[in-house]
């Protein structure tokens, strides 16, 4: 092989065993021969000589990566210098063809020792309880507590500091009592829902939830209430009572036309009847042929009254039906809204419900604030950690904020009140 050809190959086998040594003496303690690789890490391959094969292999769910030429590898539990031992037995020995910038062409031998592993991210830490931010946040080597919380946006009880508490839990008590407001209102509107579907003329006052608010204020809900729900079944009474109105005009009609058109229809009978005998005697010549023609005019009158009337009976069942249809249609239609309605109203509740819950919250949080500022005390963290061990179960590591973290450590965050009146420990 030439010299200009073997150049690029060196250069590149060089660039990438100082990059490899690079990754090696940077790697943090997580990254060592100790650390078990588990779901939520990220590990990159990397080839001397083949950037195409540099990839990143994220370990799913089922603890196994991608292996570029090779497939599926289980991955989870193992230490990231087996993993690297795998793929090298995984992957065969192959010769790529590489193009230098002058455009000209030499080959590249793929040799299990020229492939590394490396991690290229952890998975994350997470963090929960009386943080600014729960939920989780990526680890980087050297991640301690203290830092964690920081990136979490700090202590709760610090992120309600940042505005002043007076003006706050005044802000937060009339939060507060708009959303009881809003709950008073809510389950009155629940009540008349459930009084209409039950055909009631009144509201189940026994089943509203007792609330914070003035008595006034509570009555005057039921109050539009119970008004809301006389005017709906008074309209509700009138559309119904139009609607049998107009069946029962319908099936009057009905009935005189039935009765006309049975006298119609016999009628049309004797006119036939005549028309057969006149007939009779032409043929025997008694008669003369104008009475015949006579006979069949008389029948032909009968029978247009009789299509007319049975028409006009056919016309009346049809508009009769229609009422009877919309009676019906009405009874279901109503049903069908008032269900709508309460169910919108249910969820409505609920979301009120749970910010009824936030606001109590807060104005506890709040409250502590106030007080410490009030009597110069101030909250000390209780912290847990959660750690995964080699079998795979959690296991609780005592910690403080100065404490190293590994990747998947889970941290619970609790602010402990001291010297606060009225706020227990938890």
């Amino acid at each position: 092989m030439s010299m200009d050809l073997c150049f690029p190959r060196r250069l590149g086998e060089c660039i990438a065993c100082v990059a490899v040594c690079a990754v090696v003496l940077l790697a943090p303690a997580a990254a060592r021969a100790d650390y078990l690789l588990a779901i939520g890490d990220v590990l990159e391959l990397s080839a001397v000589g083949v950037p195409e094969l540099k990839q990143k292999m994220p370990i799913g769910q089922d603890g196994t990566i991608s292996v570029p030429l090779a497939g599926q590898l289980q991955v989870s539990g193992l230490t990231l210098d087996q993993v690297r031992g795998k793929i090298r037995e995984m992957l065969p020995r192959k010769e790529f063809r590489r193009h230098t910038q002058e455009g000209r062409e030499y080959p590249v031998i793929l040799s299990p020792g020229d492939i590394d592993v490396a991690i290229s991210e952890y998975r994350p830490v997470y963090l929960n309880g009386d943080v600014a931010k729960p939920g989780e946040q990526p680890f980087r080597p050297g991640l301690t507590v203290r830092q964690a919380i920081a990136l979490a946006g700090g202590y709760d009880i610090m992120h309600f500091r940042m505005n002043n508490p007076f003006l706050e839990q005044s802000d937060l008590k009339s939060e507060y009592n708009s959303l009881w407001a809003q709950f008073a209102k809510e389950q009155v509107h629940i009540a008349r829902i459930r009084a209409e579907l039950n055909g009631k003329q009144e509201i189940d006052s026994n089943a509203l939830q007792q609330t914070p608010l003035p008595a006034k204020v509570g009555g005057e809900f039921e109050r539009l209430g119970a008004e809301e729900l006389q005017v709906r079944n008074t309209d509700y009474s009138k559309e119904k009572g139009y609607l049998a109105a107009a069946v029962g005009k319908e099936d009057g009609r009905i009935k005189i036309l039935a009765d006309q058109l049975r006298t119609e229809k016999a009628g049309m009978d004797a006119d036939s009847g005549d028309l057969a005998q006149l007939q009779d005697l032409l043929k025997k010549g008694t008669i003369v042929s104008s009475r015949v023609v006579e006979a069949r005019r008389a029948l032909l009158l009968s029978s247009v009254q009789y299509l007319q009337t049975q028409a006009s009976l056919a016309q009346v069942e049809r508009e009769r039906q229609e009422f009877s249809h919309r009676s019906d249609k009405l009874d279901n239609q109503r049903r069908l809204e008032l269900l709508d309605e309460l169910q919108k109203a249910n969820v409505n509740l609920t979301t009120v419900q749970a910010k009824l819950a936030a606001s109590s919250e807060k104005l506890v949080y709040v409250g502590m604030v106030r007080s410490q500022l009030v009597n110069g005390s101030g909250s000390k963290p209780q912290i847990a950690l959660y750690r995964t061990n080699a079998q795979g179960s959690s296991e609780k590591v005592s910690a403080g904020e100065d404490t190293q973290l590994a990747p998947g450590d889970v941290i619970e965050v609790s602010l402990q009140a001291d010297l606060i009146p009225g706020v227990p420990a938890r």
